[in-house]
């Protein structure tokens, strides 16, 4: 694994969740963050997509404060993290039960006509959640449509979150979820 790349994207999804910048994040801040991609696309925290969101960002933050062998209630720091995610999801094999879920959760809600596909106003939005920058947005979405269809299937945009999370392939098109690198 190409550790240098590995620790850059984990910063930056730190970056996501401490939106606050404060140096730690807590269970709030990763709800916080799910907040922002329900109002985002106007749904509901208790509506089957929103509880699905939701329950997914839970399960991390369980997952995160279990590879640190702590209670839900802790904060973490952004080195804590690092150890958190690669033990848990990069080398700990619960990435496909309880990350990708959350993913899958994250791509339902931009696929907010059921059609299986994103296009770039709902991309956009995601984004805008995340904090990317509104003019890396258009080309991390040219980087996720390999096929240059204008969309992305739910699939594709749950399989870049894999490749951004715990891929080791630097040109890897999921290294581009959140705008370059």
């Amino acid at each position: 694994m190409a550790i240098d790349l590995l620790i850059h994207k984990l910063d930056r999804a730190f970056d996501h969740i401490d939106a606050g910048g404060e140096g730690v994040i807590e269970r709030g801040d990763l709800l916080g963050l799910g907040a922002r991609l329900l109002v985002g696309f106007g749904e509901s925290p208790t509506s089957v997509t929103g509880s699905g969101l939701v329950g997914g960002f839970d399960g991390i933050w369980s997952c995160l404060s279990e590879a640190l062998g702590r209670d839900g209630d802790s904060r973490i720091s952004r080195e804590e993290f690092h150890c958190a995610m690669v033990g848990a999801f990069v080398q700990g094999g619960l990435y496909d039960s309880v990350f990708r879920p959350a993913t899958a959760a994250v791509a339902d809600l931009c696929d907010d006509d059921g059609d299986g596909l994103i296009g770039p106003r709902e991309f956009r939005t995601m984004l805008s959640a995340f904090g990317t920058a509104y003019d890396d947005v258009d080309d991390a979405f040219d980087h996720l449509d390999r096929a240059g269809r204008g969309v992305l299937t739910v699939a594709e945009l749950v399989e870049a979150a894999c490749e951004y999370y715990v891929g080791d392939d630097p040109n890897a098109a999921g290294n581009w979820l959140y705008g370059p690198l």
